[in-house]
């Protein structure tokens, strides 16, 4: 099964996954990142207790039928860097490394920070083309990194999971014997003006992905090893998909434990330090969880053919609100969500079977899956 296509597995099928998402390294081709010499072990604060009931579209809704109906395998709630919840079902576990989804657009981001500290990346305003293979005039071509990073890069995109003729769709066949993400990236077609219009695009963090790789010399596997397992102290292996050429799926395929995904949302809780250290500038991750322009408030951001009413920067999402709130998301519910006026951290691992049989709320749940996310933070908080 070395090269089983990522849709050949019945996403968005409505077939239950969460058998897959727990296994991708046993069942796809992978790169594999080491455990941290020296894991860090979340210390356990008082034990709490899931709130009953959550309020979505003024209703009451029941919490545990609301984990059950989106196949829920995982949920770990930390305050001030303490576990205060761990629960698994199904399919999850401490041990298992799960599958991110976009959840990993955000690792990417991080990485692009670290790099420019390093003096990998010169600048953000520079064109990623100055970096990456691009054809002639496609999308990427004299795109800065900034509008790449915050999906306003004007690509012509899809990311209607219902629809086989995507370009979503297109972009995991890449994942296919033969197939190439580095060329699916460099012959993108450009639709709009970089700059004007935040429409959420996979194949964007895809570039950044390439962008790293060029500028770094290294492998994503290799620099995220060095640069976040090992100081973060990941305490389980983590694995990246790769596509025949062995490059990784930048935008959607690393595999974690629930854990190890929770310490990429208490460093940016903790404004990129790490036990006394700066493992990311301040500067950047306060500019990645803060919106700048318009077309990137609440509302305004455009997946597939609507509208959702989250905010986005750096590759993460801004719930609407006064209070900080950031999260990473990927599809069938998979959230890294951080409350910082709470000092809450939550990750939440699913396999929604519903995800993408159809757009929109009903089906999805994104917003559903963050007034819960509020309502656990509330009762911790």
């Amino acid at each position: 099964m070395s090269h089983l296509r990522m849709m050949d597995i019945g996403l968005f099928s409505g077939q239950p996954q969460f058998a897959n998402f727990a296994c991708f390294k046993d069942i796809l081709p992978v790169r594999r990142m080491a455990a941290s010499g020296a894991p860090h072990d979340f210390e356990n604060g008082p034990p709490t207790v899931l709130p009953a009931t959550y309020a979505f579209n003024g209703t009451e809704c029941d919490s545990d039928e609301f984990l059950a109906s989106t196949d829920t395998s995982a949920l770990l709630v930390l305050k001030h860097g303490k576990v205060r919840l761990e629960l698994y079902r199904l399919t999850g576990g401490r041990d298992v490394q799960w599958i991110s989804w976009s959840v990993a657009k955000s690792f990417v981001s991080a990485m692009v920070g670290i790099a420019i500290a390093d003096g990998a990346i010169r600048s953000i305003s520079d064109p990623i083309s100055d970096y990456i293979r691009v054809d002639p005039g496609s999308a990427y071509d004299g795109t800065s990194i900034k509008d790449v990073l915050q999906m306003a890069s004007g690509a012509r995109w899809n990311e209607d999971y219902n629809d086989p003729s995507s370009d979503v769709f297109r972009l995991g066949t890449a994942m296919a014997e033969g197939g190439s993400l580095d060329d699916f990236v460099a012959s993108m077609v450009k639709e709009s003006a970089p700059g004007t219009i935040c429409r959420y695009n996979s194949g964007d963090t895809q570039a950044l992905g390439a962008l790293l790789v060029k500028a770094t010399g290294r492998s994503l596997t290799d620099y995220m090893r060095e640069k976040l397992v090992e100081p973060l102290g990941f305490e389980s292996d983590s694995y990246w998909l790769v596509d025949d050429k062995g490059m990784e799926m930048a935008f959607a395929g690393l595999n974690v434990t629930a854990r190890d995904f929770a310490k990429l949302g208490e460093l940016y809780r903790n404004h990129g330090r790490w036990n006394g250290r700066q493992i990311i500038p301040e500067d950047w991750v306060r500019r990645s969880v803060c919106s700048d322009a318009a077309y990137l408030a609440p509302g305004q951001p455009i997946i597939g053919d609507h509208t959702i009413d989250l905010g986005y920067s750096y590759q993460w999402w801004l719930p609407n609100g006064d209070r900080g709130e950031f999260s990473a998301i990927g599809i069938y519910n998979q959230f890294i969500y951080v409350d910082p006026s709470k000092g809450v951290t939550i990750v939440k691992l699913s396999a929604n079977p519903a995800y993408g049989t159809r757009p929109g709320e009903e089906a999805n749940r994104e917003m559903e899956n963050v007034a819960f996310l509020r309502a656990v933070a509330a009762v911790v908080g």
